[in-house]
């Protein structure tokens, strides 16, 4: 234990990251593998008329960004 706040506190920062990167790879990769699946099998659901609508609202969010004063 430090006498020196300031070695205490970066002990402590250096504790909270370790903590952090210890994820299980396992369940990283089945997230992962859930999100690649999920868009795929959204648009597939959707018909063709609802897959436009969509698509015109996110081009018109997209644009509308970059034409703001």
């Amino acid at each position: 234990m430090p006498k020196d706040i300031n070695q205490l506190a970066g002990q402590i920062v250096e504790s909270i990251a370790e903590g952090r990167q210890g994820k299980n790879p396992f369940a990283i990769a089945l997230g992962r593998l859930g999100g690649q699946k999920g868009g795929r099998a959204r648009a597939e659901k959707l018909s063709p008329a609802k897959r436009r609508q969509i698509a015109k609202k996110a081009a018109k969010a997209r644009w509308s960004k970059h034409h703001r004063v």
